[in-house]
């Protein structure tokens, strides 16, 4: 489920590559929802929320990642970034993610997802055996789903601390319309829409840009 990839690190100029990019886009934020007033005064945004209820029936299956904050386990993912979800009991989805490498070959990862809560079903705790720093199937949330299009046709997910953003679709390709209506929702998340970039999808984007500039 978007954060869930891990996929090998492409080489040190790949991702200088990256923060060049970054680097070098505008300046544009969304607002950040219910910020939070430390000790100090200093403020940061709030966690971000999950949706109020999440119909999981209707989330299982695939999706194609259309944008994302670059993350350093998906670097050598070139094209067709997917993410297949199934059902294994109430409490835990199956996840398996793929995608195309800058060879031509796919790199993919199986793991598991499990519900952190029950009420709203969008916040989950996401695994991979092997991977360090995840604390096994059982842990804090690291995959909250913030927004589900009515007709779960796409999705915006990330982590609390938003240091990760996926933007997922049914479909590679959405129209210039669905992509206004996609950076709205991001920058209402409270992220900058400059720090996702597009994911090249056959039949869809082929380059990659800030989200910002779509």
């Amino acid at each position: 489920m978007g954060k869930m990839t891990r996929w090998c690190a492409a080489a040190g100029t790949v991702a200088g590559a990256v923060g060049l990019l970054l680097g070098a886009a505008p300046a544009v934020a969304g607002p950040a929802p219910n910020p939070v007033v430390g000790s100090l005064g200093a403020v940061f945004p709030a966690p971000l929320a999950p949706v109020a209820k999440l119909d999981t029936a209707r989330y299982l299956g695939s999706w194609y990642q259309l944008a994302a904050v670059p993350q350093p386990f998906n670097l050598n993912c070139a094209r067709d970034t997917t993410a297949t979800y199934g059902l294994i009991d109430e409490s835990n989805i199956s996840v398996d993610n793929r995608c195309t490498t800058y060879t031509g070959g796919v790199s993919g990862i199986a793991g598991n997802a499990r519900v952190n809560d029950p009420i709203t079903g969008a916040a989950l705790h996401v695994s991979f055996p092997g991977v360090p720093f995840q604390g096994g199937q059982d842990g804090p949330s690291n995959y909250v789903v913030t927004h589900i299009a009515d007709d779960y046709s796409w999705a915006l997910v990330g982590d609390p601390a938003r240091l990760s953003g996926f933007v997922l679709s049914r479909n590679p390709s959405v129209s210039d319309a669905q992509w206004r209506e996609i950076r709205s929702v991001v920058e209402a998340r409270g992220y900058n829409s400059c720090l996702l970039l597009t994911s090249p999808t056959t039949g869809g984007r082929a380059g990659v840009q800030p989200l910002c500039t779509v």
